[in-house]
């Protein structure tokens, strides 16, 4: 191949000043066999020729009817039994003595493999007309665990206003519960939801054959929209949610983020929700993000005044450890309540007890199974009763109090109920309080439980206690003095 320079040259030389080509080849310091190459303008010398040659030679009709066989049989295998250009290669060495490279063969099946281009209808939407829903998964660090958080998407089709949020899990009233916390982000609901064929939606059957799950028909009765389920594989009949997903995964978790519990990552998901409808500009589209939501916002459906229930209700029976049963976990309430049977409420994050609408307890949700939360506070007037159960009390281990706490109560005359009052305390105005207190009693060299409930109710500026006590008068030793510089004594 030669550069521009000398292919301008050569047909200069050849056309305009009419030299031979033996003449062109000496000026030119090149070669007959180049001059005779490009003088005529046939060939030019950007344009890259196929190597064909050696496939020629390799590749005959033979061979091609070999490899078009195995695609027709490929017809009626199943997806993930079908030929690859590397098995085609490996058959064609064993049944036809093929003594070509696995490159030629490669080239040859990306031209013979039949392939039907993919073509999509461009679709519009109306404003409020459609939204389109979906999970998808990402890593995330909570309290410094590594987890799966499953992020729920949420896309408006006319303005591509995002909402996304991450739970723990996909279950039925975490998917409830996303619905109404998106609906509140948009401040109204789409006439339709656009799915795929998830559990928590379908139960059985796919695309225009789908049966819904029970809870979402009356859920989305109460919201007054419309389910349309995307058909098995289609993924491009949502793509505006399918990408948002990937948006979410590359733009807000990379890298991985760090959070202290799932409302702080929420918060920060939920952020660059708000910025993204705030400056994004989508390419082929008239309007902004932000001027096209506004627009659709005005086209929803409004939210009706009562909220849908989505919390996943139980009614156990309160054992006389003082926990009631939900989910395969166990949650404290007051122990007044033993006995009695209760209404347990669990929605993504949390749980709640109560006893004739009135609540009894407030728990963070626990998905793992066989493990019971305990509140401190729910044993307190129990303990009252029982101290001498205060050390080994699992509710009281299990708070995880500072041990200057205990140490504090083991130092005085009586270490249970000494504790039990110290219980109380923490309980009353909080451990740092309690801490500080014992730390200024000991400090004073004050061991007494009232003094410490004194500077825990006072504060940090509350004056000293005066200690009271016998007074002991100094005795004077000068008259033991006298007798020993008389010689009294002996």
């Amino acid at each position: 191949m030669i550069g521009v320079d000398y292919y301008k040259s050569i047909r200069h030389l050849s056309v305009v000043e009419g030299l031979s080509q033996r003449a062109i080849a000496k000026r030119l310091g090149i070669s007959r066999k180049t001059v005779k190459r490009y003088c005529l303008g046939e060939i030019l010398p950007w344009e890259k020729r196929p190597r064909m040659e050696r496939q020629k030679k390799v590749i005959t009709d033979d061979i091609k009817e070999f490899v078009k066989q195995c695609f027709e049989k490929d017809k009626a295998a199943p997806a993930k039994q079908r030929h690859t250009a590397k098995r085609i290669y490996e058959r064609l060495k064993d049944e036809k003595d093929f003594q070509g490279a696995e490159p030629t063969v490669r080239r040859l099946v990306s031209q013979l493999r039949p392939r039907d281009p993919e073509v999509y209808i461009p679709l519009a939407f109306s404003p409020g007309e459609a939204a389109q829903i979906d999970w998808g998964t990402a890593t995330v660090f909570i309290a410094g665990e590594r987890t799966i958080a499953h992020l729920f998407c949420v896309r408006l089709c006319y303005s591509c206003a995002p909402f996304v949020m991450a739970f723990p899990v996909e279950r039925e009233e975490t998917f409830l519960e996303a619905h109404q916390n998106a609906f509140s982000y948009f401040g109204g609901v789409s006439r339709t939801a656009v799915y795929d064929n998830l559990k928590t939606a379908v139960k059985e059957g796919w695309g225009k054959y789908a049966r819904e799950q029970d809870a979402l028909i009356a859920f989305r009765a109460h919201y007054a929209y419309e389910t349309w389920f995307c058909n098995r594989g289609e993924g491009h009949e949502k793509a505006l949610v399918e990408g948002l997903v990937g948006y979410i995964r590359r733009n807000v978790l990379v890298p991985i983020p760090e959070a202290d519990d799932w409302q702080e990552l929420n918060e920060l998901i939920l952020e660059r929700c708000r910025r993204y409808t705030a400056e994004h500009q989508i390419r082929g589209r008239e309007l902004p993000v932000r001027e096209a939501f506004a627009i659709e916002r005005s086209a929803l459906i409004p939210l009706p005044v009562k909220p849908y229930d989505t919390a996943l209700s139980k009614e156990p029976r309160v054992d006389y450890y003082a926990t009631a049963s939900f989910d395969k976990n166990r949650y404290s309430v007051p122990v007044a309540n033993a006995g009695k049977v209760v209404t347990a409420k669990g929605s993504a994050f949390l749980v709640e007890i109560y006893c004739h609408g009135e609540l009894l307890a407030s728990h963070e949700r626990c998905y793992e199974q066989g493990k019971t939360r305990y509140k401190l506070e729910h044993y307190i007037p129990l303990l009252e009763e029982r101290p001498r159960s205060v050390m080994n009390a699992r509710p009281v281990r299990e708070a995880k109090l500072p041990e200057e706490i205990r140490s504090f109560s083991l130092s005085l005359e009586d270490p249970d109920r000494s504790m039990v009052k110290l219980l109380r305390l923490t309980v009353d105005h909080g451990p740092d309080k309690v801490l500080a207190a014992i730390r200024k009693a000991l400090g004073l060299h004050q061991f007494s439980v009232d003094v410490v409930a004194y500077y825990a109710t006072a504060g940090a500026g509350a004056p000293v206690v005066p200690i009271k006590g016998p007074v002991v008068q100094p005795i004077d030793l000068t008259s033991y003095d006298a007798l020993l510089a008389g010689g009294g004594l002996l």
